[in-house]
């Protein structure tokens, strides 16, 4: 794939629009395999929100990325999230449940993040009231796409899982 396709490291937000960016088609299974939990600790939503204090997947403050949710699709299919087999790289959907996504403030976060390049902490739904800590991941490229299981315009930002601390 086209490097300067999927990447918007540099971006002008009020030229980036809907319309005008790269619309790819994609209908890639999901992988069943999930990345290794930053440890095996089950943790309850109220620890959860001590750092990510929405409901929503994206937590960011003035623009600022600080947090994510997932559930790999398995509680929530709208947002098909996918890891690849080495469990480093995880296609992660954007902001947005329903109709197409747009440059939302979630969304712009993400991409602000591709920049600043500070890692974040991801934590993984397993279940009402049981999340596991997925460790720190970094937004190292962004794209949108048509999504045939949704039938919609997605976000789709690759992130890549920080094996040391910073």
């Amino acid at each position: 794939m086209n490097e300067e396709v999927t990447r918007l490291t540099h971006f002008d937000m009020s030229s980036l629009k809907r319309r005008t960016s790269t619309r790819q088609t994609t209908h890639e299974p999901h992988t069943t395999e999930l990345p290794e939990p930053h440890s095996d600790e089950i943790l309850s939503w109220a620890e959860v929100n001590r750092t990510h204090r929405i409901r929503n997947g994206v937590y960011q403050r003035n623009g600022r990325l600080i947090s994510l949710l997932t559930d790999f699709g398995r509680i929530n299919p709208c947002y098909p999230d996918r890891v690849d087999e080495t469990g480093n790289t995880i296609l992660y959907t954007g902001d947005g449940r329903r109709g197409d996504q747009y440059l939302s403030p979630g969304n712009r976060a993400l991409l602000a993040a591709i920049e600043s390049q500070h890692a974040v902490p991801l934590f993984n739904k397993l279940g009402v009231g049981r999340w596991q800590h997925m460790g720190f991941w970094r937004v190292v490229a962004a794209r949108q796409l048509f999504n045939e299981q949704e039938n919609r315009m997605l976000w789709q930002f690759t992130l890549q899982k920080i094996h040391s601390p910073e």
